[in-house]
């Protein structure tokens, strides 16, 4: 089969699974996932779409997300959009996938651990669905198109600072230099009109806002007894900016008579807006950028280990909950300050120990052809960085393995933060990549040589932390009974549900 069939059979046998195109009400995707809106999710087939060999998992969130991986996803898109077009228009529809077969009494399978994993995540939504969480998933959805520009540009800065460094092609190296720089130095304008977009306001009333922030000549403007500076208060400025231009722009809307609303709407809200990111939002969010930096600095230095140790062992509860991406707005922030992101890294830690995890999980089930044919398919995309389909597909059902997991994260984030501590900063110039993934993107304050260098053993130490957690600690005996049986073998004779119990409770 090509390439271009395999991704239209996956999105034929998606739509289906998720109610068809009547239930679907957007399409869209990030890195990894394919985000849709659902109208009914009980119309959601969810233990026959997890089995699906191309769908990695899924996340409830604010919009329904299917894993499928990075490059994937991209393909299956604009496939999937096709055919719901089509089956809107009346054209005949695709044949649903064969529903995945019905799990008895049998050992369990890869399927089964899938099903239970969205079981958990459909508690974890539940208890989670806060205001205050539902506000930063908003935020994270203003950044994250933003992601592939920013690696883009923060790979072509590390092949020209690559490039300085060696005294090469130096004709090159000043048009590299441009070509990195010109998306972070208007970073400001794509997230106003993001916010915009995203809070119910028009996206290039926000963008004209933010805009105010980069403009050189607000220089000369004057605020709080000093000078401003372009680019003062970053994103965080942009931010603010456009969110004020939505509330602005929705009070006009609702008292501006309609025959002069063109006129007099879009006037009002950059107007105003604009008065107040000069006179206030400006100064105010550059000090609040400052105190994210020097916050930084001052937790790495003087508790480099301690901080390591909880943000690389917190960090993989974060992306089970799909919140991490709402750390985007501080790498970012750190990035325009600095020229790199010390935190990333450190987070990075967390997969190196969801893969080792993995690869004990490998080991310790060797009769358990399906969950080890899981593995196989989803570790070489957690070396890169993509951790969803091992989360959701493996540790995360299994319990034990996932806390296990997390403490490999947490040894692998304390030996790179203790590096910091000793002075030797490891930081990406962008953010996205993890894993393996992220060497291009390194960044510190004594080399590159050390930088790599200190990454890559905190990868190890990751990686075998994970690996012997999990061995020694990942299983109860009970669990391994259970778990350590050939798909087709009768089912062991201890009760299935005490071991199936065990499993499920055992949360982080």
């Amino acid at each position: 089969m090509s390439e271009e069939n395999k991704h239209r059979a996956t999105a034929a046998a998606i739509l289906p699974l998720v109610g068809g195109a009547a239930n679907v009400t957007s399409v869209a995707h990030c890195m990894t996932r394919l985000r849709l809106g659902l109208r009914d999710r009980s119309l959601v087939q969810e233990e026959a779409l997890t089995a699906l060999p191309a769908v990695m998992g899924v996340v409830e969130d604010d919009t329904y997300q299917i894993v499928l991986g990075p490059g994937a996803v991209a393909r299956v898109t604009p496939e999937f959009e096709a055919l719901v077009a089509a089956e809107r228009a009346g054209a005949p529809e695709e044949p649903a996938a064969p529903a995945a077969p019905a799990g008895g009494s049998d050992p369990v399978t890869a399927e089964e651990l899938a099903a239970q994993g969205a079981a958990l995540r459909a508690e974890r939504k539940a208890r989670n669905a806060t205001p205050f969480k539902l506000f930063l998933r908003r935020i994270a959805n203003i950044f994250v198109p933003l992601i592939p520009a920013l690696i883009g540009c923060g790979i072509i800065a590390g092949l020209n600072g690559l490039l300085v460094n060696l005294g090469r092609l130096p004709g090159l190296t000043p048009a590299l230099a441009a070509i990195a720089s010109g998306f972070m130095a208007l970073i400001a304008v794509f997230v106003g009109y993001n916010t915009a977009k995203e809070f119910g306001g028009t996206p290039i009333l926000g963008g004209a806002v933010a805009s105010i922030i980069v403009y050189a000549k607000v220089a000369d403007v004057e605020a709080f007894g000093q000078h401003l500076s372009p680019g003062q208060g970053g994103v965080l400025g942009a931010l603010a900016a456009a969110c004020l231009g939505v509330y602005v722009e929705k009070r006009c809307r609702r008292w501006v008579p309609e025959s002069v609303d063109v006129l007099v709407t879009p006037t009002v809200t950059v107007l105003v807006s604009g008065l107040a990111t000069l006179f206030g939002l400006m100064f105010l969010a550059g000090e609040v950028s400052s105190w994210i930096g020097d916050a930084a600095d001052w937790l790495l230095a003087h508790g480099g280990a301690g901080a390591g140790l909880l943000l690389g062992g917190l960090f993989l509860p974060l992306v089970m909950l799909g919140l991490h991406q709402a750390l985007i707005p501080i790498h970012t922030t750190l990035i325009e300050g600095a020229g790199f992101t010390v935190l990333l890294p450190i987070l990075a830690m967390a997969g190196a120990g969801q893969v080792g995890a993995a690869l004990a999980i490998y080991l310790r089930l060797p009769r358990n052809t399906s969950i080890r044919t899981t593995i196989k398919s989803a570790l070489w995309p957690g070396f890169l960085g993509v951790g969803e389909p091992l989360i959701y597909g493996v540790s995360l059902p299994l319990g034990r393995p996932f806390v296990t997991a997390c403490a490999g994260g947490a040894f692998g984030g304390a030996f790179v933060g203790l590096f910091n501590q000793l002075g030797t900063d490891v930081g990406s110039t962008a953010i996205g990549p993890s894993g393996w993934a992220l060497f291009p993107l390194l960044d510190g304050s004594h080399g590159l040589a050390r930088t790599i260098a200190v990454y890559a053993a905190g990868l190890l130490v990751g990686y075998v932390a994970g690996f012997v957690a999990t061995y020694w600690f990942g299983f109860t005996k009970t669990m391994l009974a259970e778990l350590n049986v050939a798909p087709d073998a009768p089912a062991p004779a201890s009760p299935a549900p005490v071991a199936t119990e065990e499993r499920v409770t055992e949360k982080v």
